[in-house]
C-alpha cells in the first residue's frame, strides 16, 4: 500500500515538474502570469525555467523583427494633390512585460500601430508638397527627352528642401515615443508605393500623352528640316558637279576645236583647192539629200564641182 502511495506521489511530482517547467527559445521571450496578472520579470534569455504548476501560465512573445503593412490610403499633399500612399514598417517587442500589460498580444499591437503610424504618415505628407514626398535629393533628372537641336538642355524642376528621407525620419521621430509606451521599438518605416488617385491619374495621363505628341511633332518637324537641308546640300553639290563637268567639257571641246581649226588651217595652207573641195562636199552632204530640190544658176559657185557629170570640179581643174 505504501509503495502505491509513494508511486502516486512520485507521479504527481513528475507531473508538477513537467507542467511547471518551460523553455524559452532564442527567438522568444516569456511573461509569467498568475490569475491573469503578470508576476516577476520577463524571461528574455534562452534556457529552461520553472513556474508554479496550474497556477502560473507562461505567455510567449516573439523577440525577432515583426512586420507591419499599412493599408493604402488617400492623402492630400500641401499643394492639394491627392495621392495613394502605401507604407510598411518593421518593429520588435523590447519590453515584453509592458507589452503584455498594455496591448496584451500581437494582434492588438498591430491595431495600435495602424492608429499611430497612419496618423504620423498622414500628418507629415499633408505638411509638404508632392515633390517633397516623391524625391529625396535634387539630383538632375535623367529621364527627360530632348530634341535634335537641344542636346544638353535640362528640364527645370522645383528644388526640394526636405525630401522623402527627412519626411520618413520625422514620421519615425513622431511615432517612436508613442510606441515605446507599449514596449514596442519601431525599427524602420518606408513608403512602399506612391500613386495618384484615379481622377488625377486621368489628367496626368492626358498631359503625358500631349507631351509625347508634342515631342513627336517636334522630332518630325526637325526631321523634315534635316531632310530639306540634306536635299539642299545634295542639289548644291549636284549643280557644282554639273558646272564643273560642263566647264571641263567646254575646255575639252575648245581644245578639240582649236586642234581641228589648226588641222584645217594646216590643210588649207598645204592645198587650198583640195580643202575647198572637201569642205564643199561636206556642205553637199549636210545640205542635200534625195528629197532636196535646188534651183540654181549654172554660174553658181555652189555647184562648180557638179558641172561635169561623174567628175568633180577638182578633177577637171587638175
Amino acid at each position: 500500500m505504501k509503495s502505491k502511495i509513494l508511486a502516486a506521489v512520485l507521479v504527481l511530482i513528475l507531473i508538477g515538474f513537467f507542467s511547471g517547467a518551460y523553455v524559452v527559445d532564442e527567438t522568444e521571450q516569456v511573461v509569467i502570469t498568475q490569475f491573469g496578472r503578470a508576476v516577476g520579470l520577463a524571461r528574455t534569455s534562452p534556457g529552461l525555467y520553472f513556474k508554479i504548476p496550474l497556477i502560473q501560465q507562461a505567455n510567449y512573445f516573439p523577440k525577432n523583427l515583426l512586420e507591419w503593412d499599412g493599408d493604402p490610403g488617400q492623402i492630400p499633399t500641401l499643394d492639394k494633390t491627392y495621392i495613394w500612399v502605401d507604407t510598411f514598417a518593421r518593429w520588435r517587442i523590447v519590453d515584453p512585460l509592458r507589452f503584455f500589460q498594455t496591448v496584451n498580444n500581437v494582434t492588438s499591437a498591430l491595431a495600435r500601430l495602424d492608429d499611430i503610424l497612419d496618423a504620423a504618415v498622414r500628418n507629415y505628407i499633408t505638411s509638404y508638397p508632392l515633390i517633397e514626398t516623391v524625391r529625396a535629393t535634387n539630383r538632375k533628372l535623367d529621364t527627360f527627352e530632348v530634341g535634335i537641336t537641344e542636346i544638353g538642355d535640362e528640364r527645370v524642376t522645383k528644388e526640394i528642401t526636405t525630401g522623402r528621407k527627412l519626411i520618413i525620419k520625422g514620421v519615425l521621430e513622431q511615432a517612436t515615443p508613442k510606441l515605446a509606451e507599449f514596449g514596442i521599438q519601431l525599427v524602420d518605416l518606408k513608403i512602399k508605393r506612391l500613386n495618384y488617385v484615379e481622377e488625377v491619374q486621368q489628367s496626368v495621363y492626358a498631359r503625358m500623352i500631349a507631351e509625347r505628341k508634342q515631342i513627336a511633332e517636334k522630332f518630325r518637324s526637325e526631321g523634315k528640316g534635316e531632310a530639306s537641308k540634306i536635299a539642299g546640300n545634295r542639289e548644291k553639290e549636284l549643280k557644282k558637279i554639273t558646272s564643273e563637268a560642263y566647264k571641263v567639257s567646254q575646255e575639252i571641246k575648245g581644245k578639240a576645236d582649236a586642234e581641228a581649226a589648226a588641222i584645217y588651217a594646216e590643210a588649207l595652207g598645204k592645198d587650198p583647192e583640195f580643202f575647198s573641195f572637201i569642205k564643199t562636199l561636206d556642205i553637199y552632204r549636210e545640205a542635200m539629200d534625195k528629197n532636196t530640190s535646188l534651183i540654181l544658176s549654172t554660174d553658181s559657185e555652189f555647184l562648180q564641182y557638179l558641172k561635169d557629170y561623174g567628175h568633180t570640179g577638182y578633177t577637171q581643174q587638175k
